[in-house]
């Protein structure tokens, strides 16, 4: 229950910050350009507020409901369908009244600074943490992966190659990667091959909710044994290499994790190389198929790399790992488009982005998931719905270009219709978390 709590906290925190900021996007610019800020929230005062505060001329405050937060600008018509304001005679003062540019610059406000931040949290914790990563090039043994991955066309022992044409760098980003690619060339038995992913697939891997894995393959080398165990009642110890299980030869840990569990219930001959020895170790199984050892992991075996950033360096860094990211996020959102891929299934509300978040407090882990959601937070704005920033932009663009301001009532219909579509998706969202709180337990 401590970690339900400390997740719904740093939830709660990460979409405070980013919200704000997104506001102050709208704010700064709409303030610059002498347009009146009526209403500046943190959260909706729905039913009331719970704190406000007038100051120069705008209301400052925290509402009830706990769900984004918003800028009311004088003259806009926005979600709260402030008709009479619109109808009166344009202030000087008024959004309406603004230049196009002017009132462009103050929609893509949030987005803008939606990214900025996103880039900005990336270069800081590149600065102070630097990078470790395990790089695809260096998993000398291949890759192990599971039975979907086996049904795809994949093979334990398979080296990457190419992911739609380009070289993958970092092993810790192959399952995304090859979700959101259509074809995988790999080096098999010395040779190329290359597996197609068809739209049955990625929704194979979709709805197996996160089980798909594809991991760097290596040897197995015991790092620990755990006490009064099997293991240790067999005299295993940390540093004997296991090279055969029951007499079938053993290369890799993926084998010993499979061939183990095949002999519950019977004594077995482990043979291990310890030093310059080879032993023969005879073991139960027990019925759990578990004997009590650990493998050392992946860093043991082949080359991870480390960078650190100076501070000028970190920037553009951050840079392109913001664009790495935005990218990758662009192209999820196409995959739940296809209606093919099943993926708009893993849609999720508030329960899954708190997901996102440990159990435990770690500042580190907090400022990529924030960095993260920033990214997310602008890609939704911008799209093109009435609601959102993006729509609004929409219909400025179409001024700008004709010189003709849209009729009254189509932003008017144009904003219910997005509004709807909004509350749609949400409640859709969350249903889904609601299902799968429901049946997954």
């Amino acid at each position: 229950m401590a970690g339900f709590w400390i997740k719904a906290l740093q939830l709660v925190f990460s979409l405070s910050i980013l919200v704000i900021l997104h506001e102050l996007g709208h704010f700064i610019p709409a303030r610059l350009f002498k347009t009146r800020v009526e209403r500046f929230f943190l959260f909706f005062d729905w039913p009331r507020a719970l704190v406000k505060k007038r100051y120069k001329g705008t209301v400052y405050g925290i509402g009830m409901l706990p769900l984004g937060g918003y800028v009311k600008i004088a003259g806009m018509l926005d979600e709260h369908m402030d008709k009479a304001q619109i109808k009166s005679a344009p202030k000087p003062w008024e959004f309406r009244s603004k230049p196009a540019w002017q009132r462009l610059i103050i929609m893509i406000g949030g987005v803008t600074v939606n990214v900025l931040s996103a880039f900005f949290i990336y270069a800081m914790l590149l600065y102070a943490d630097g990078e470790r990563y395990l790089p695809v090039k260096n998993m000398k043994y291949g890759i192990v992966t599971d039975t979907i991955g086996h049904q795809i066309g994949f093979e334990n022992g398979d080296k990457i190659l190419e992911i739609d044409g380009r070289s993958p760098e970092r092993s810790a980003s192959l399952v995304p990667d090859i979700l959101l690619s259509d074809s995988v060339l790999v080096k098999r038995d010395g040779k190329p091959h290359t597996i197609y992913l068809s739209d049955a697939d990625k929704k194979r891997i979709v709805e197996e909710k996160g089980r798909f894995y594809v991991l760097p393959r290596m040897p197995y080398v015991v790092s620990r044994v755990v006490e009064n165990s099997e293991a240790q009642r067999a005299s295993l110890r940390p540093g004997d290499r296991i090279l055969a299980i029951a007499g079938k030869p053993i290369s890799f840990a993926d084998e010993v994790v499979t061939e183990i569990p095949a002999h519950k219930g019977d004594t077995i001959a482990l043979m291990v190389q310890r030093g310059a020895q080879r032993l023969r170790l005879p073991v139960f199984v027990p019925e759990k198929g578990l004997i009590g050892i650990q493998g050392w992991d992946a860093s043991h075996f082949l080359r991870v790399a480390t960078q650190d950033y100076g501070f000028f360096a970190a920037f553009p860094a951050g840079v392109r790992q913001t664009r790495a990211v935005l990218s990758r996020y662009v192209k999820q959102f196409a995959l739940i488009l296809n209606p093919h891929t099943g993926a708009y299934k893993s849609l999720g509300g508030v329960g899954s982005l708190g997901k996102l978040f440990p159990n435990t407090w770690d500042w580190s882990a907090f400022w990529h998931v924030t960095a993260f959601l920033s990214i997310a937070l602008a890609f939704l704005n911008v799209l093109p719905i009435p609601a959102l920033d993006g729509g609004h932009v929409v219909f400025v663009l179409w001024e700008l270009i004709t010189g003709r301001k849209p009729h009254q009532k189509v932003l008017e219909y144009a904003q219910l219709a997005g509004f709807f579509i909004l509350m749609a998706l949400i409640l859709y969202a969350n249903g889904n978390d609601l299902m799968r709180w429901a049946f997954d337990r």
